[in-house]
């Protein structure tokens, strides 16, 4: 039963990046989410948060992940992170989606995960430039803030909303119309219609 998000964390991740995905995966109580770190050593993140992982990476449930998020860090860039990107590319054979955003695109691409899917990142060449042996670059497309593709969502640091929004679609939250009042909400800051009757009562 995949009924478990894993969120990873380590030292220096970007906190705020999948804020708004996570608090949606919460809301409705049909998914647990769990951290999950390189061991249980409490980790801070950038924003100087102190995390103690709920479970290390050799601790994954393959059977219970729903979904995987990466946020970004600097360790992406400096290409570290290898137990996580093994875990990654072993998790997506499992059967379970992967999201990556900011710089934790680099660890999807070098699981070897944007080969073959359309995906998106920072800016047009980083991956190339940071990942030896990335052969994605046909599928790279520039012009969108995040995108899904064959179980994988990968997304820009300036894409919080729209990672947030594939990450509702993937998990299947919420009905199409919802998502979409959702997302011009968070974006555009247009409430939703049965937002509007309150506000004007208000």
């Amino acid at each position: 039963m995949r009924d478990t998000v894993y969120f990873l964390v380590f030292d220096g991740f970007a906190d705020w990046q999948a804020a708004l995905a996570l608090c949606e995966i919460r809301r409705p109580g049909d998914w647990q989410v769990q951290t999950v770190g390189f061991s249980r050593a409490p980790v801070t993140s950038m924003g100087g948060l102190c995390v103690q992982p709920d479970l290390s990476l050799a601790r994954l449930d393959f059977k219970r992940a729903a979904l995987l998020i990466v946020p970004g860090g600097h360790l992406w860039q400096r290409g570290e992170g290898d137990p996580a990107v093994a875990a990654i590319r072993q998790l997506y054979a499992a059967g379970a989606p992967v999201a990556g955003i900011d710089s934790g695109v680099l660890a999807l691409a070098r699981a070897g995960l944007l080969d073959h899917c359309r995906h998106t990142g920072n800016w047009n060449g980083q991956i190339a430039a940071q990942v030896p042996g990335y052969a994605g670059v046909e599928q790279y497309d520039s012009e969108v803030l995040a995108v899904s593709d064959g179980g994988v969502i990968s997304a820009s640091h300036l894409g919080s909303v729209e990672f947030a929004r594939e990450v509702i679609r993937t998990l299947d939250l919420y009905s199409p119309s919802d998502r979409e009042h959702w997302y011009r909400l968070f974006k555009h800051a247009q409430l939703p219609p049965w937002c509007v009757g309150e506000a004007m009562a208000a």
